[in-house]
């Protein structure tokens, strides 16, 4: 028989084939945590897996999955459970983007963000949490963006997509509570990944005008781990990025929706 493994040492990582999530992987590996990575690129998680192993000794089991296909989250939580694996800590890091304006963006491709940022996310909660607050222990970090704060032109259906994930994120940390159950929401800005050389391809005017406020990859993930193992509900990485959320909270919707028109028309 199995041996199960302590459900709080057991983290689950989407897209942790690449970015965000390839460094949340490393980070939680560097304090001992077992993982699970998910993606849907079989050979780049095997190779992140054996790394992990090899470089900090822990358990990586890897489940390549596309969990923008309805019911992937529902049949990667039964499947886990099948083989006795707890997980403890939720990261939900998958997310794609798409740069221009929403009229010559695809339906497809606006869909295809709604699928896995949206559904997505919320069928790997619903598929987890529930296990979580049985037992009485859990950790949620769900990795949403800047944009989840303000209205972002030429970005639209996406920050759409992280606003929701944050007002999810809020919402639920509420409900949890007395559970022993946390959710984070790990807010970065534009971070080098490579999500970012995609979008430098697609709009390079766009990427020059944000230089500045670029964060590194690994920086992002420490302040993720941070937060989640803290349960804090917000974290947003960086000052610059900091005080740009507080400010977008605090002026008046249509001067946010100006300066980010402004900023979006600029760009393009």
């Amino acid at each position: 028989m199995a041996t199960q493994r302590k459900s709080e040492e057991v983290v689950l990582v989407t897209g942790a084939s690449s970015g965000i999530g390839e460094a949340l992987a490393k980070r939680f590996a560097r304090a001992g945590h077992d993982l699970v990575l998910v993606a849907r690129s079989r050979g780049k998680l095997n190779k992140l897996a054996a790394d992990l192993r090899q470089q900090h000794h822990v358990k990586v089991d890897v489940a390549v999955t596309d969990l923008a296909k309805p019911g992937a989250a529902t049949k990667l939580a039964a499947n886990l459970k099948r083989r006795r694996l707890d997980v403890g800590i939720l990261v939900n890091n998958a997310g794609i983007n798409a740069v221009g304006e929403f009229t010559r963006i695809t339906t497809r491709e606006n869909l295809d963000i709604i699928a896995l940022n949206v559904a997505a996310a919320t069928e790997m909660l619903s598929s987890f949490l529930p296990a979580m607050i049985k037992r009485g222990h859990g950790r949620v970090l769900n990795v949403a963006s800047t944009s989840s704060f303000l209205p972002v032109p030429f970005m639209a259906t996406y920050a759409a997509s992280k606003a929701y994930l944050l007002s999810l994120t809020e919402s639920l940390a509420e409900e949890v509570c007395g559970h022993g159950v946390t959710l984070t929401a790990l807010c970065p800005g534009v971070t080098e990944t490579p999500m970012l050389t995609s979008m430098e391809k697609s709009d390079p005017t766009f990427t020059k005008l944000v230089g500045f406020t670029v964060s590194d990859v690994d920086d992002v993930a420490n302040e993720g781990y941070e937060a989640c193992m803290a349960g804090e509900v917000i974290r947003v990485p960086g000052y610059v990025n900091l005080m740009t959320t507080i400010s977008s909270r605090t002026m008046p919707r249509w001067v946010v929706r100006r300066i980010s028109g402004i900023l979006g028309r600029s760009a393009h």
